[in-house]
């Protein structure tokens, strides 16, 4: 019986790759998750978007928060695991990349298409005109707003979130939008409490029902965000597999998991599959 990595190899051989990653895959560019070995464990529940909008010193908090977060996300680089699911998708076994990550590292390493679910954490909108603007705009003008503002984060969260003490919030000041003068500034990421636009949910399980595998990297699987792609592909009798350091509530469902580094494992999946595909064009 082929040992896990070699049956997902065997898998994967065969194209039609479905992605969906989650915030294990980004642990190793130095984002921690929240569940797994790497996980930082909140001081603050995560703001949802009743209370965002509502209330002006919740948004306080969270600018300041998420302005020091962002020092650590938006100098991510991808890792081994988002360079090997680019290679994967180049040689044309990975029909789609899903992902519930705001980081954009995928995207960085070179993947193509990617649908954000939770959105990108790079990517500012306001809620009264619609503008959109970059991330390094809106921080380039925090930290005009901000000139003296040098907290420290005691952990910094998947979605860019930063514990601050009361104090450092206190002393930070948000800026309204730009091109309206007085519009609410927010992430263009999914809040808790928010739904995922219809048309975004629809289009990942269009992705999956035209897969041939559905393969899981770095989720939990905790929250039905991501495991009702996984559930789709149970009912519609599509394989799924898993990697993931650690259990995951979609464990049942998986005809193979991998429990590893995905730092590890995907580049040995990515590097026996080129060499099987160079292997076949070399063939007379």
């Amino acid at each position: 019986m082929p040992d896990p990595l070699s049956a997902l190899i065997d898998l994967v051989a065969e194209g039609g790759v479905a992605v969906l990653s989650g915030a294990g895959l980004s642990t190793e560019s130095g984002i921690p998750d929240y569940r797994g070995p790497t996980g930082s464990a909140r001081k603050f529940a995560p703001m949802t978007y009743q209370t965002f909008t509502r209330d002006t010193a919740a948004r306080q908090r969270y600018w300041a928060r998420s302005y020091v977060g962002w020092q650590v996300i938006g100098r991510a680089e991808p890792n081994a695991g988002h360079r090997a699911v680019a290679g994967l998708q180049s040689a044309g076994l990975v029909s789609a990349v899903l992902t519930q990550n705001v980081d954009g590292l995928h995207q960085a390493a070179g993947a193509r298409d990617v649908i954000e679910l939770h959105g990108s954490i790079d990517r500012v909108v306001c809620l009264d005109c619609g503008q959109t603007t970059g991330r390094a705009e809106l921080d380039a003008r925090l930290r005009a707003a901000n000139p003296a503002f040098a907290a420290l984060a005691a952990a910094v969260n998947p979605d860019g979130d930063a514990d601050l003490d009361d104090a450092s919030v206190d002393a930070f000041r948000p800026v309204d939008c730009a091109r309206c003068r007085t519009g609410v500034l927010k992430p263009d990421v999914v809040f808790f409490g928010e739904t995922v636009p219809a048309a975004r949910v629809d289009r990942c399980f269009a992705s999956v029902a035209g897969a041939r595998l559905l393969l899981v990297l770095g989720s939990s699987l905790t929250v039905m965000s991501g495991r009702r792609f996984v559930l789709r592909a149970a009912k519609l009798g599509i394989p799924v597999a898993i990697v993931n350091q650690g259990p995951t509530r979609g464990d049942a469902y998986a005809a193979v998991k991998v429990d590893a580094p995905l730092g590890t494992a995907l580049p040995a999946l990515a590097d026996a599959l080129t060499l099987a595909q160079s292997g076949r064009s070399n063939e007379p």
